[in-house]
């Protein structure tokens, strides 16, 4: 039996909190990342004179591998092993961020960014993984998810945050700069402090041409939906790149099933909790990034906000996740279950956004943006670490690298469906309201009206999945300690009880 399925209770406490800290920190790094560029965007452009289609891929040429590459980095960490994946990542994040910072040209900029989207994603991709793993305990469990769905959370918006001080004070370099000597420290505790694990793949075949054809599909499947906020969704052009995606997902699907060590497995569709967890992510973030990137454009484009005070503009949310993923969330959930907590979150969550669908051209923070930003900080604060236990509560410890890798993705996947409807449906409306001889800034307001509402309706499509489809987990019997699931068919009972 490899060291990954059994359950890691030799460990002392206090290691497992260090190596909680130690997953964290590596996951805040990449997920800062993903917002904190937004902020430093129009200093990128004037330092480096992009032109505005070149702008667009200093975040396009980071979420492309990163997308496309969470659910093979997944699955080389069940194999291989999860401490491997983990360390390699965050060392080429970090060094791809030291590229960055020196970048001087649009050209290495954009290399560097693909390079760090490399990293970002080998190292989120195994992180829940080993977090779920190391503590088997129910209890311990909640609260470790806790962190690591505050680290999620919180992490976006903290990222605008940290992105306006930086480069208003000091400048854009520095919004990566800051990485280094936190990831190289990390990097260093993570190879002294962290388990190694042998990972199960000694002995079988790598599936080389599934990770091919899984890998570029996804990105490819990124890269139609982000470009289709410039060509439309019914241009030839995301139509053809749409269809070419479909073809390499079928391929890929049609060579798991036959295959004798598939790199995913058929029964990972099996577990009703996995599958509907990641539906219900989805759909939760591509309506929450409404509040994340619209948000942000409102507050500048038509109350007159800088960096600073838009990074500000966010901080209760971040300030209200805290204490609800690490103290009340994991109460919550040991109470009534995870299912519960989600469906009350997602009314939250689409409450808030309805709100913002109200946000009037000559309004105030304090009326028209504040008052969301309460509901949306509860709501995302229970909802992370219902998810989180929910996706991984139907995985074998075996797939459990593999449930973390497809969580991520739909997490990312989420959010560049998100930015390009919203921000699509945003620009389009606006634009019809500008031809009709609307002032700029009601147009504008229009817009983001229009896409915050539907963002809820996104929200609204989380709820009836996780409604329909999701159920509690069991509960382990008075005086039985959980053990790890040896196989997928005990699983599906598991799932299928449940139900």
């Amino acid at each position: 039996m490899s060291a990954q399925v059994v359950p890691a209770r030799a460990a002392s406490g206090a290691s497992r909190r260090l190596a909680l800290a130690i997953l964290c920190a590596g996951q805040l790094m990449v997920i800062l990342d993903g917002t904190i560029v937004n902020v430093a965007l129009p200093s990128i452009q004037e330092s480096l004179v992009l032109s505005p289609s070149n702008l667009g891929w200093v975040i396009n040429a980071y979420l492309i591998p990163f997308g496309g590459l969470l659910l093979l980095a997944g699955r080389f960490g069940d194999l291989f092993g999860r401490k491997r994946v983990f360390t390699s990542g965050l060392a080429v994040f970090t060094v791809a961020s030291l590229l960055c910072g020196v970048a001087q040209n649009s050209a290495m900029l954009l290399v560097s960014r693909f390079i760090q989207g490399v990293g970002g994603a080998v190292t989120s991709s195994v992180t829940l993984a080993m977090i779920v793993t190391m503590f088997t305990e129910p209890k311990d469990r909640a609260k470790a998810i806790g962190v690591y769905s505050f680290v999620q959370s919180a992490g976006g918006t903290l990222g605008l945050l940290l992105g306006g001080v930086l480069t208003q004070i000091i400048n854009w370099h520095w919004i990566f700069f800051v990485n280094v000597p936190i990831g190289a420290v990390a990097v260093v505790m993570a190879q002294r402090k962290l388990r190694a694990e042998e990972g199960a793949g000694k002995g079988k075949r790598t599936d080389a041409l599934g990770a091919v054809l899984i890998t570029a599909a996804l990105m490819l499947a990124v890269y139609t939906i982000v470009e289709a906020a410039d060509y439309g969704f019914g241009s030839a052009h995301a139509l053809g790149f749409g269809l070419a995606t479909l073809l390499l997902l079928a391929t890929f699907v049609v060579r798991q099933a036959k295959g004798q060590d598939p790199l995913l497995p058929p029964r990972m569709f099996t577990f009703r909790n996995v599958t509907g967890a990641l539906g219900s992510h989805t759909l939760m973030i591509s309506g929450m990034f409404s509040f994340q990137f619209l948000a942000v454009l409102y507050m500048q484009n038509v109350l007159g906000f800088d960096e600073v005070e838009t990074g500000l503009g966010v901080v209760p949310v971040s300030l209200l996740i805290g204490p609800m993923s690490l103290f009340l969330a994991p109460r919550l959930i040991a109470k009534v279950g995870p299912r519960s907590v989600l469906l009350t979150a997602l009314v939250l969550i689409a409450g808030g956004l309805g709100l913002l669908g109200q946000i009037s051209a000559d309004g105030a923070y304090l009326t028209d943006v504040f008052p969301a930003t309460l509901p949306l900080g509860i709501g995302f604060g229970l909802a992370m670490p219902s998810l989180a236990g929910l996706a991984m509560s139907g995985a074998t410890p075996q797939d459990s690298g593999l449930a973390s890798g497809m969580f991520n993705t739909m997490q990312q996947v989420g959010a560049s469906l998100g930015l390009a409807v919203l921000s699509t449906l945003a620009a389009s409306h606006a634009g019809t309201l500008l031809g009709d001889g609307t002032a700029r800034a009601e147009a504008l307001t229009g817009g983001y009206q229009l896409a915050f509402r539907v963002g809820s309706c996104f929200v609204l499509g989380a709820l009836v999945v996780a409604a329909t489809v999701l159920r509690n987990p069991p509960r382990p019997r008075p005086g039985n300690a959980p053990t790890a699931r040896p196989s997928a068919s005990r699983a599906a009972e598991s799932d299928t009880a449940s139900a």
